[in-house]
């Protein structure tokens, strides 16, 4: 059985890997997705992650196709009561303006709840900060959603450390709703974006933290040795500044702690960020039933403190 951890200072417990949506009705269809989806709920998974803007990039699409598959199989599934759904706002434009404005925010809810099929959304978050419009006022129509009964918790992506304490300070000064959660870009070989002032304050402030980017787009399941490697995947052009920084130390360490555990290396890569402070659960996606198996073992991957040590100094 699965250990749920809370989730900063929300009412959500969660297990300490949550999937990622954004390849929902992109790289995997609708019966792949619903596949996915079944056998990571049968894992012991419980938080799944999308946004409305997934997959606005894909030429033909306009975003809400991952909401919509994932609304299909709730329908198709019965497992609403299995599940928290996490989605965002703030990257589609759309009814009420772009970003964070307050019109914007209130369409954008109706539409993914509606595309779901769902009366509330476990967690809604900020996709961006929006150096545009008062952190009061969007704080102010995340509240109504919540009074409403559309949101239950609240939370910031790509948000720097003093503008999400801003938000945090402007939300107690006003008796608003507070960012409780925050989805930043952090792995092995990416660090600089929330270690530092970001993670002390989310440590200090019992802010949950649930890190996309958690397999560096693939790079930390050793995918990517070398640059003959690069036509792999459509990510694989992103790889080389990877190569040529810390990645090779960081692959070497963890090859020999696969050797040690028999874990693969994308579960290493998961565990080492489940472990870090702050970290409630890693984001990770999957196209495949076999690749949900083996994102799910990392939840019962044992590290040794001296292991996760290792990893973090080959990644510094």
């Amino acid at each position: 059985m699965t250990t749920l951890r809370r989730l900063g200072a929300t009412d959500l417990h969660i297990a300490p890997l949550v999937l990622g949506g954004n390849v929902f009705g992109w790289t995997a269809d609708e019966a792949t997705s619903f596949a996915v989806l079944d056998a990571f709920v049968a894992g012991g998974g419980t938080m799944i992650d999308t946004a409305d803007v997934y997959s606005a990039w894909v030429p033909g699409h306009k975003g809400g196709e991952s909401e919509t598959v994932i609304g299909a199989w709730l329908k198709q599934s019965g497992k609403r009561d299995q599940v928290q759904i996490a989605t965002k706002v703030g990257m589609l434009p759309g009814e009420g303006g772009e970003k964070l404005a307050p019109a914007r925010i209130a369409a954008a809810c109706d539409a993914s709840l509606k595309r779901l099929g769902v009366e509330t959304i476990d967690l809604y978050f900020a996709h961006q900060d929006d150096d545009v419009v008062a952190q009061e006022d969007a704080l102010a129509a995340f509240g109504k959603l919540i009074d409403a009964g559309k949101i239950r918790a609240l939370g910031a992506s790509n948000f720097h450390a003093a503008r999400l304490k801003s938000a945090n300070d402007a939300a107690k000064a006003h008796g608003l709703p507070h960012y409780h959660v925050l989805q930043p870009e952090y792995n092995l070989v990416s660090r600089q974006k929330f270690e530092g002032e970001l993670q002390a304050y989310c440590v200090e402030y019992n802010i949950g933290v649930v890190p996309y980017y958690g397999l560096a787009s693939g790079f930390l399941t050793g995918k990517y040795r070398s640059a003959d490697d690069f036509g792999k995947s459509v990510r694989g052009g992103r790889m080389q500044a990877l190569l040529d920084g810390s990645g090779p130390a960081v692959l070497a360490v963890m090859d020999a702690i696969a050797a040690e555990t028999g874990a693969s290396l994308a579960q290493i890569a998961l565990k080492w960020l489940a472990e870090q402070p702050a970290v409630t659960a890693p984001i990770a996606s999957a196209t495949s039933v076999a690749q949900v198996e083996e994102l799910l073992g990392s939840m019962d991957l044992v590290l040794s403190p001296e292991q996760i040590e290792r990893l973090a100094v080959a990644g510094a």
